[in-house]
């Protein structure tokens, strides 16, 4: 049905310019691989990104707002528009909330944004990019950072969250693309990247590969694990969680040099914590439950 609805509104929009504009076809995916913790596996996958994708630029959208006023505003202008095939992939879970609302539409209208609240670089340049993309993996990207700042204060963070999923392919190739120049800006140009990402990360390399710092992006995403087990758990057994996010920047920052062992044995010691607790208590630690940015904002 999508198939069929996406080819004729693009046949229609380029051959047929008397035809009225039609409200647009707004999917809003709820329940995704990372909070189905007791069917995930077996039951979900977040494939169908890649199928839209595969599809006319003119027509298809991605969105995936990573807190409440980010859905909110998403929803509000998929709403509005026309011609299109608008993909919403939000969780159904409670969840926290980062952004106040004039910060939600200030992101939504740039569909990718440095979140300086949560980045250390403003007037420097970053050691690291840490980019997401969802919200289980914002969430995690988050956490990951608390525990960069917190291990290594010196280590220059810069936090991007990518709420418009087109952003990150050209300008020449999809209406809402970044240039080349922006995102540059954004991402660098030789800097590290480690990119967190709610679905198959090669759709994420699939997206960027011509940009100039392609050469250093390194994505997570959904790897085709899991089982009937915890939501953390989820994300540590396809290497999303904030643990191994920690490592993958010890691994692509030389700047840590001697400190790095010790931050790679605190994130080693926290996933073999985190292991026993669920295997004695059948749920994730409380320290990863109740998880809040502690960082002054």
């Amino acid at each position: 049905m999508f198939n069929q609805h996406a080819k004729w509104l693009k046949v229609t929009g380029d051959e047929i310019p008397w035809r009225s504009p039609i409200a647009s076809l707004n999917y809003l995916l709820t329940s995704h691989v990372w909070r189905q913790d007791h069917n995930g596996f077996s039951h979900q996958d977040p494939g169908f990104i890649d199928h839209v994708v595969n599809k006319k630029a003119e027509v298809i959208r991605v969105y995936l707002p990573p807190d409440a006023n980010t859905l909110l505003c998403i929803a509000d202008h998929c709403l509005r528009s026309r011609d299109d095939v608008n993909v919403i992939v939000a969780g159904k879970q409670p969840a926290l909330q980062y952004l106040s609302m004039d910060e939600a539409i200030k992101h939504c209208n740039a569909g990718v944004s440095i979140w300086e609240w949560a980045s250390n670089d403003k007037g420097a340049e970053p050691d690291v990019v840490m980019a997401c993309a969802g919200d289980i993996p914002t969430l995690e990207t988050l956490a990951a950072v608390e525990i960069l700042r917190e291990q290594a204060p010196d280590l220059k963070i810069r936090v991007v969250n990518i709420v418009n999923l087109m952003t990150l392919q050209q300008q020449t190739e999809h209406p809402h693309g970044l240039s080349d120049k922006e995102f540059d800006t954004i991402f660098t140009t030789d800097k590290p990247i480690i990119f967190n990402f709610h679905g198959y990360p090669w759709l994420i390399h699939r997206l960027t590969y011509r940009r100039t710092n392609h050469r250093n992006l390194h994505v997570r995403g959904y790897k085709e694990e899991g089982t009937t087990t915890t939501p953390f758990d989820m994300c540590v057994l396809n290497d999303i969680d904030r643990f191994d996010l920690v490592s993958d920047v010890i691994d692509r920052v030389p700047k840590l040099g001697y400190h790095a062992a010790y931050i790679k044995q605190y994130v080693r010691d926290r996933l073999i914590d985190h292991e026993e607790y669920i295997k004695k208590y059948g749920q994730d630690m409380p320290e990863i439950r109740d998880w809040k940015w502690g960082i002054q904002k």
